[in-house]
């Protein structure tokens, strides 16, 4: 009997075992069919929360491990202004000097000052970094005169730094969220993940354009050249119409000049002469007023 009801109880014991397993199976098999939405939503989360600014996410761990030093990043700028016997030499000198070393004009001007009586150049130019200091230096040597040099410098690795750290940290976003999409099985989980992208990949073309302008600051540096020469006045003789005309018109205004001060230095006259024609104008009429009284008296 005993050895009947052993078999039996160890085939019973195997069937719960079996029995459990498919169950452990169905449970992890639905887990599994479960799990992609659930790790997305989570995804999803993660994602947003690397969306937030750092000074949110302080106590995270930085996005990237990259332990590489970035050299200095450096923007140089400056302006001269200076004097030159001729404006075209130097011109063709500066234009020379800007293809040798590799830089260009952004801007060209030409002037005539009227106030000043000389012809004046403007150039801005744009001349690689490492080529500034000999570029200005070839400048400065075919200058007459100085009139004023001014050299700025501005140190932006830390702005270079905090660009270029936003611009992996929202290309890893770009990466999570393209994986999401080829996890997402539902209409609105696809939905939203194609928006972020949107916003991200704007992002991220937003803050390349920016890198990109830093970078060719650092890479080129401007400077505003400013050089003008003297023109010589044309000396006139005297015998044209315009210098006549001119020469009447000041002589005409001294002569007004001076009549107007005379009349006014010969003032205590001025106010005699008031003075006498007050008087006879008063005499004349007590005359008028007593012509009448006589002729009625010879009347009578």
């Amino acid at each position: 009997m005993k050895k009947t009801i052993y078999p039996a109880l160890l085939v019973l014991v195997l069937a719960a075992c079996g029995n459990s397993s498919v169950k452990d199976k169905v449970t992890v098999t639905n887990l599994a069919l479960k799990a992609p939405l659930r790790i997305d939503k989570e995804a999803i989360m993660d994602a947003k929360m690397a969306e937030q600014p750092a000074s949110s996410k302080e106590s995270m761990p930085p996005a990237t491990n990259n332990t590489t030093e970035v050299s200095k990043k450096i923007i140089k700028e400056g302006d001269i202004n200076f004097e030159t016997n001729d404006t075209k030499q130097t011109r063709n000198s500066i234009f020379n000097a800007l293809s040798k070393l590799g830089g260009y004009i952004s801007d060209e001007n030409e002037t005539n000052s009227s106030d000043y009586n000389r012809k004046e150049f403007n150039l801005k130019i744009r001349v690689p970094a490492k080529n500034f200091d000999q570029f200005l230096n070839g400048v400065t040597a075919i200058a007459v005169k100085i009139d004023s040099k001014n050299i700025r410098i501005k140190d932006v690795t830390a702005e270079y730094i905090d660009i270029n750290s936003q611009l992996t940290n929202k290309k890893k976003l770009e990466e999570r969220y393209l994986e999401l999409l080829k996890k997402a099985n539902k209409m609105a989980d696809l939905l939203e993940i194609e928006n972020k992208l949107t916003e991200i990949r704007t992002d991220i073309e937003s803050t390349q354009g920016r890198l990109n302008y830093l970078v060719k600051q650092v890479d080129y540096s401007s400077l505003d050249i400013t050089f003008y020469t003297k023109q010589i006045a044309v000396q006139d003789n005297g015998n044209t119409f315009g210098y006549r005309l001119k020469s009447a018109l000041a002589d005409g205004w001294i002569v007004l000049g001076g009549l107007f001060f005379g009349f006014i230095q010969v003032w205590p006259i001025w106010i005699l002469f008031g003075i006498v024609i007050y008087l006879i104008r008063a005499w004349r009429r007590r005359r008028r007023n007593r012509q009448p009284i006589l002729v009625n008296n010879g009347e009578k």
